[in-house]
């Protein structure tokens, strides 16, 4: 078996398929009454801005993470090129060494096409192997990582949409001598996007976005088990910017989520057969319970220093996620710097305490 030893955390990740999957599920944070999917990582919010906001970010101004919450919104960023890099401990009232680290980038081609491109990396931390006889088989790192390239084009002044295409490698076992048919596994994706803005002359802007992420191949660990579906996501949210006066501005947004997987963790049918049940396989009272909601706030004065809020719910049936967040912002010239504290309870969620630090950087002027 694999273990994690430290402060008294006892994880199997590995033998019993069911164990594997509840252990990558909370990963995330949830419970154990989550929907079983593999590479929970995904799921994550990477960024600080729209982490201190409820883990709203679907229809927010765009920046260079919209790699992450909807591509489609590269399409109407300022600058020429953009790289974004964020950082977040993770869990750390669990242990002390996972992490998320996130790179994104994007380049206007023209007025109208803009590429993007992301890394994300979510190390597990270090785990001692102990066989079946107790002995020790030295130490592993598991970790999951997804790189993704993004084409986001305008139609119109005012819309867009958006193509991404996605590799995922997890790697939660390193194949052992205890846990011979047990391996990375591996997977591709795509997320389709869509974006609305309209802004009325007077510096108030309404947005609308639309993302469904991960659609893509199931990720099988083991050359006997069953493969299991990736966090096939749908995300639509809106947003809306106000000029308070000549230097401020507010920023209300929220977002709604639901996973497209079967909330059966049984179910064996096809990905497309998967996600269109997805919204009647439980009836509709608990199909309700499967929505999470992130509504968040974002003051600017004088595009300077932003002060930001928020906060995220997902019911206790199927993860028990709800936090606040805090976290504010920095521009000067070209750079950005993000910082957002996730306040959960403490006795209640292992996310309690969670911090994440993002960097941006805008050159090659602007079209």
């Amino acid at each position: 078996m694999i273990f994690f030893t430290r402060k008294g955390l006892l994880v199997s990740l590995v033998l019993l398929l069911p164990v594997l999957t509840f252990a990558q599920t909370t990963l995330n944070g949830s419970n154990g009454n989550a929907i079983p999917i593999a590479v929970p990582s995904l799921t994550i919010s990477p960024d600080s801005r729209s982490g201190a906001m409820g883990d709203a970010g679907v229809a927010l101004s765009p920046d260079v993470n919209a790699n992450y919450w909807n591509p489609s919104k590269l399409a109407f960023i300022p600058d020429n090129d953009v790289v974004g890099v964020s950082y977040s401990p993770w869990l750390r009232n669990l242990a002390p060494d996972i992490s998320l680290s996130y790179l994104s980038f994007a380049h206007k081609l023209d007025d109208r096409n803009t590429i993007g491109a992301s890394l994300r990396y979510f190390n597990i931390g270090t785990v001692q192997q102990t066989g079946n006889e107790n002995e020790q088989l030295g130490n592993f790192t598991p970790s999951e990582l997804a790189f993704d390239v993004s084409l986001a084009r305008k139609f119109g002044d005012d819309f867009s949409l958006g193509l991404t295409l996605r590799y995922i490698h997890s790697n939660i076992s390193d194949g052992s001598a205890s846990t011979p048919t047990q391996g990375a596994g591996n997977a591709v994706a795509a997320d389709v996007s869509a974006y609305y803005t309209k802004p009325d002359g007077n510096g108030n802007i309404f947005s609308l976005g639309g993302d469904i992420s991960n659609i893509g191949s199931k990720v099988s660990y083991s050359t006997s088990g069953p493969a299991e579906y990736l966090p096939t996501n749908l995300r639509v949210g809106a947003a809306n910017t106000w000029a308070l006066d000549d230097l401020s501005t507010l920023t209300l947004t929220a977002d709604i989520n639901k996973l497209l997987v079967p909330s059966n963790p049984n179910s064996d049918v096809s990905v497309p057969a998967g996600i269109f049940q997805s919204f009647s396989d439980v009836g509709a009272a608990e199909e309700f319970k499967e929505i999470y909601y992130s509504v968040g706030g974002e003051f600017w004065y004088n595009q300077v220093f932003a002060l930001r809020s928020g906060y995220y719910f997902e019911n206790n049936a199927v993860g028990g996620r709800h936090y606040l967040t805090l976290g504010v912002g920095f521009k000067y010239s070209d750079f950005g710097f993000d910082f957002s504290y996730l306040a959960a309870s403490q006795q209640n969620s292992p996310l309690a305490n969670t911090l994440r630090f993002s960097l941006t950087a805008s050159f090659g002027g602007t079209k």
